[in-house]
């Protein structure tokens, strides 16, 4: 577990409903690799979206507050990620902010879509889930929301719902933090793992 690669990653998405809503914007860092991929999604984007991360979709075109977004269609957005993982040349540990009630559910449901399925398998060992650690350990701050910890932490500010800027924060607040690994692994579940408390 020690020499593990974490890669942070986020993803924004057309709504909350982990059953059903699309990806919209993947992003993932690891020092100074940086992925990070837009796509249309299939389905309409909730209000809620729109004003927390400001994506629209006119014409069929992705658009962000006022400017249109480069996009690619999701199975070459999701078959790059694996093939961002893969360049690691082992198994990584995937970490986002509340992953497991939200970020892995969603990505685990897309990819089984797609059926890339074994292929994500191959390249991911587990996820860790950051909120659930910095309340392991940080019991009494208030609020853990990430705008909160980078708040706390890294006295700053900054683009919040971004899925690129999210996870450069989260990587940022990790480094700070520097959590015993004994804390991180009860933190951590393999793909498809139900969480162990």
């Amino acid at each position: 577990m020690v020499d593990k690669i974490i890669i942070f990653f986020d993803l924004e998405t057309t709504g909350l409903d982990t059953s059903q809503c699309d990806i919209i914007q993947l992003a993932a860092v690891c020092e100074e690799r940086v992925f990070n991929k837009y796509t249309v999604p299939q389905q309409n984007i909730d209000e809620g979206a729109t004003e927390v991360t400001g994506f629209t979709v006119q014409s069929g075109h992705l658009v962000l507050y006022v400017s249109p977004v480069e996009t690619v269609p999701i199975d070459d957005l999701l078959t790059s990620f694996i093939d961002f993982l893969r360049s690691f040349q082992r198994p990584v540990l995937l970490a986002a902010h509340n992953a497991k009630r939200f970020d892995m559910p969603v990505l685990t449901r897309v990819m089984k879509k797609y059926d890339l399925y074994p292929q994500f398998q191959q390249v991911v060992s587990g996820f860790l889930d950051t909120l659930l650690l910095s309340k392991r350990l940080f019991p009494r701050i208030k609020g853990y929301s990430q705008v909160s910890l980078v708040k706390i932490f890294l006295q700053k500010s900054y683009d919040a719902h971004n899925a690129e800027e999210d996870a450069k924060m989260l990587q940022e607040l990790y480094k700070v933090w520097r959590p015993d690994m004994s804390k991180v692994v009860i933190r951590t579940f393999k793909v498809d793992e139900k969480y162990p408390y």
